[in-house]
């Protein structure tokens, strides 16, 4: 119980963590994000552009999704214009795991120290934000890495991997709903880096939880868009059909996905972070020449 309760505030301080960052970040330029959203989606190459930018400055694919909802419900924007910000956001999430993986261990806690002085002065306030998030997100990884074999070598925690590492599905099914619970496919991704790193996860099977994580990550924009009117509901069908038809396409490749990210990096949590970009690029350059028909597609099957 110990561990397990450790590993839930981990959760926590990741999650923290990254609405720390958003928050100093967002506060930072969320003027001009909101203005490059309204003026910027003309084309839906330009949208994935600023889908991608906006979302990294954000660390949220979720809150992009949802700010987008709320434009398009707005009718600042149309539907078929939020299709391309909707396919770079599932892009730009992945630079939260690319940072990640960066070896600061050594600054985390001046990082924090840093941090916590400029919330001193009021224009520094939301610089010193960023940096507290900074430094938690490397602390929760710090330490999923360290608790990630004390969890597997409890009997129901390494019976649940095993049967995720036996059924492919079941994994995919875990990690769709883990992100839900925690509304972050960000910390899903996080988690199963550090059960990588601690050489306690197949990778397969971790590929198959970070695919399954961009399903999960839907039901924050799906929930955002029930309060919305129609073309509003139509951007939230549009961001859970694209993931949903990217993870039915890559899911019969995913030992073919291990196999290139083991190429890319010898560092198994390396590897699944590429492994994850590698997805999310394709997929929506898949889509992005299409954006029209698909955009004819979900209205024909969500119009009403």
């Amino acid at each position: 119980m110990f561990q397990l309760s450790l590993f839930t505030l981990l959760v926590g301080l990741f999650l923290f963590g990254m609405f720390l960052l958003r928050k100093g970040l967002f506060n930072l330029s969320s003027t001009k994000l909101e203005k490059a959203l309204v003026t910027l989606t003309n084309k839906p190459w330009k949208g994935l552009l600023l889908g991608i930018f906006v979302t990294a400055i954000l660390q949220s694919s979720s809150a992009v999704s949802i700010i987008t909802i709320g434009l398009v419900a707005a009718k600042v924007i149309s539907f078929s214009q939020s299709i391309g910000v909707i396919l770079g956001a599932n892009i730009g999430t992945t630079v939260t795991a690319e940072l990640i993986t960066l070896n600061i261990d050594s600054l985390i806690i001046p990082l924090a120290i840093f941090g916590i002085h400029l919330l001193l002065f009021k224009k520094l306030r939301n610089s010193g934000l960023a940096l507290i998030g900074i430094a938690a997100i490397f602390g929760a990884m710090w330490g999923f890495e360290r608790l990630a074999t004390p969890l597997r070598e409890l009997a129901y925690i390494d019976k649940i991997f095993l049967m995720l590492d036996g059924n492919l599905f079941y994994a995919v099914l875990a990690g769709a709903i883990l992100t839900a619970l925690i509304q972050s496919s960000t910390a899903t991704t996080g988690i199963m880096m550090g059960f990588l790193a601690a050489g306690t996860l197949n990778l397969d099977t971790g590929v198959a939880i970070v695919l399954g994580a961009n399903i999960g990550t839907c039901f924050d924009s799906w929930l955002a868009s029930l309060g919305s009117g129609r073309e509003g509901k139509l951007t939230a069908y549009s961001h859970i059909w694209l993931n949903v038809i990217g993870v039915a396409l890559f899911y019969p490749f995913i030992g073919v996905l291990a196999s290139i990210g083991s190429n890319l990096s010898r560092y198994p949590d390396v590897q699944l972070a590429h492994i994850s970009v590698i997805f999310n690029v394709v997929s929506s350059l898949m889509v992005l020449p299409f954006t029209k028909q698909f955009a004819n597609f979900i209205e024909k099957a969500h119009g009403r």
